[in-house]
């Protein structure tokens, strides 16, 4: 009896693993098949607009008016570069120097209290963010620039760059860690400073981490919805002059989600404001495809972890 018993265990167990493994299999097939779908379904419904306006006016067209049933997403475009950008500037000139200090400069009582109110600022709905931005962000612009409105790329940049500022500084701060101690030891061991093996060997050796989080991050801010609806003022034109940030302007999400609401389903205009998804869709995907290469470039350079 004690004998069978024995032979059944390694049997559950490998059954078990079985499970489990079938289990991660069929999440990864899952995946990639939501994936193909997603990008079957906004093929589907954006070549209709590809169709009738033409790829180059559709994508390379100077103005987007819904009301005319012009759509040239050029505006959108350069709205949604110029508010990733300078929200991305935002983002690495706080999130790292913010995870730096966390993992390698900060006390524990430091880090105690930092690291919790970083964590539940990444908690904080877009939408609360936004509603702040209206209140604080657009009506401090307003008054500070004489502005006829502080909706602007300038408000929208800032408000984006400032909400994705926890998500960088954890990924950043995990990678960080993940150096080995004894590279920092080593370093400190031959006779440099604290700062020059943050800055020669623990900044090097994370690197590809800290790109991904780079990359992640552009990611959501140019996908992020709510909040840059609220903010930035979603006028699909371009500045005049071209740089300047204290325009109103549009990006892909706030143009989708401004104008879904009301199109007729089958019209020119539904078709085209799928034509936008699937170039915010193809635009991420290559972001992703580039900071992969990179990251393996860097990773077989400099180690990476």
């Amino acid at each position: 009896m004690d004998l069978s018993k024995k032979r059944r265990g390694p049997i559950r167990r490998q059954v078990g693993e079985r499970i489990i493994e079938s289990s991660f299999f069929f999440a990864a097939i899952a995946s990639i098949l939501v994936m193909v779908l997603i990008f079957y379904f906004l093929i589907r419904e954006s070549l209709v607009a590809f169709q009738e306006v033409g790829v180059f006016d559709l994508v390379f067209g100077m103005k987007w008016h819904s009301a005319g049933e012009i759509f040239g997403m050029t505006p959108i475009i350069v709205g949604s570069i110029m508010v990733t950008l300078l929200a991305l500037i935002i983002n690495i000139a706080v999130g790292v120097p913010l995870a730096v200090y966390l993992s390698e400069l900060a006390g524990p009582r430091s880090r105690s209290i930092l690291k919790p109110a970083i964590e539940l600022l990444a908690g904080v709905p877009s939408i609360v963010y936004g509603f702040l931005g209206v209140l604080i962000l657009v009506a401090y612009l307003e008054r500070s620039f004489d502005m006829l409105t502080g909706r602007s790329i300038l408000a929208g940049s800032i408000l984006l760059g400032i909400m994705f500022i926890p998500a960088l500084t954890t990924i950043c701060e995990d990678a960080l860690r993940a150096v080995p101690r004894e590279f920092k030891e080593g370093s400190l061991a031959l006779g440099a400073t604290r700062w020059q093996t943050v800055r020669r060997v623990t900044l090097p050796a994370a690197s590809s981490g800290i790109i991904a989080a780079v990359v992640l991050n552009v990611g959501n801010i140019i996908g992020e919805t709510m909040a840059a609806l609220l903010v930035v003022g979603n006028v699909a034109r371009l500045p005049s002059p071209i740089f300047d940030v204290f325009d109103p302007s549009a990006i892909f999400t706030s143009v989708i989600a401004g104008e879904m609401g009301e199109v007729p389903h089958g019209s020119i205009h539904y078709h085209a404001l799928f034509a936008v998804g699937f170039v915010l869709l193809a635009i991420v995907t290559l972001l992703n495809i580039s900071a992969d290469l990179v990251r393996a470039a860097i990773k077989k350079k400099f180690g990476g972890y």
